[in-house]
């Protein structure tokens, strides 16, 4: 085994704790050089994409690498920033916002941000960690619903990253927050203020990212946790059955996924001559490709083409003041004890 060495701790900090706040990922810039890249390390994730390598790779690198990166580069273009990815842009106010936030509460940790695919890396951001003293970490991936293909693949990856590493802080993770009070509130509040200046909809949609029915036959929660979600939301927003309707985006490949899909449920509302629509990504906590391009620009398309009248996509939670207020309150709770 070989042990990478180990960064200089700066002076007068050790024992410190930190938090890594980890997202998926995005390209370095909205080219097809650099999306074919990111594509290339999140798709060989055997999280991911389930099948042995021998018969994945060759498709993957014979196929999809050569066709994919110049349609989704285009897409990038079209919602990307001043500052770079949203995603990226999104995540990095959190994460300062964060320190801030549990700074109030009398917590004084370090706090980090990285992306499972792309730049900065899990190990990167663990290793700077460590050379700031921090002898625990609290690993936080910014997915409420548990997946294996999300939040155990940050798992995966942090894992990887102990085996080069000869001295290993203390590690706690936060497996899922789809329940959290906190949570639900900051999403209902993203709601109504919509509402208070767009007016309530016919009906809302809750869109959450997509997964192969193979892995919730295998006994993946992400599908019933996303159901509980949107179900507390629903709740939490007094709306009857029939006012709103859970669905999935994001599809890929020719394998069945889990339904309904989003895309379908938008046509299907539209020619069933459902006026005004409203469509939130309650998985997604900063807006990014999939939400800001697939649903608010492909789903708004869907939609009206089908007949409907009115569509409008609720923005993610990005650095509301209710989500951070929520995401210091998940922190500070796996913090105990530190």
């Amino acid at each position: 085994m070989f042990f990478r060495p180990e960064p200089t701790v700066e002076a007068g900090s050790a024992d410190g704790v930190g938090v890594l706040l980890c997202n998926l990922g995005t390209p370095d810039a909205p080219t097809p050089a650099a999306v074919r890249r990111y594509l290339a390390e999140f798709l060989s994730d055997q999280r991911v994409v389930e099948l042995p390598s021998l018969l994945w790779q060759p498709i993957l690198h014979g196929v999809i690498l050569r066709t994919r990166p110049a349609r989704s580069a285009a897409k990038y273009r079209s919602i990307w920033l001043a500052e770079g990815s949203p995603l990226l842009v999104h995540s990095r106010k959190q994460a300062i916002m964060l320190r801030g936030y549990l700074g109030e509460l009398g917590l004084q940790v370090r706090v980090g941000l990285a992306m499972r695919y792309g730049q900065p890396s899990i190990a990167s951001q663990l290793d700077e960690l460590k050379a700031h003293g921090c002898t625990r970490v609290l690993v936080l991936p910014l997915y409420p619903q548990y997946s294996a293909s999300t939040t155990a693949s940050v798992i995966d990856a942090v894992g990887d990253w102990a085996r080069r590493t000869r001295h290993v802080p203390e590690l706690r993770f936060v497996n899922r927050f789809h329940d959290d009070p906190g949570y639900i509130q900051s999403l209902s509040q993203r709601v109504r203020r919509h509402w208070r200046e767009h007016g309530q909809p016919d009906k809302l949609v809750l869109s959450f990212h997509g997964v192969p029915e193979r892995a919730r036959a295998l006994g993946d929660p992400y599908c019933a946790q996303c159901l509980e979600t949107a179900r507390l939301l629903a709740d939490k927003l007094a709306l009857r059955d029939g006012q709103w309707t859970l669905s999935f985006q994001s599809r890929f490949g020719k394998a069945r996924w889990v339904g309904p899909a989003t895309q379908a449920t938008l046509q299907e509302l539209g020619r069933a001559g459902t006026s005004h629509v409203d469509v939130m990504c309650p998985g997604f906590v900063s807006d990014c490709l999939e939400t800001l391009e697939e649903i608010a620009v492909e789903g708004r398309a869907a939609f009206l083409a089908a007949g409907g009248k009115a569509f409008h996509y609720i923005p993610c939670l990005n650095d509301h003041p209710s989500w951070l207020n929520a995401l210091s309150g998940i922190a500070r709770d796996h913090l105990q004890g530190w």
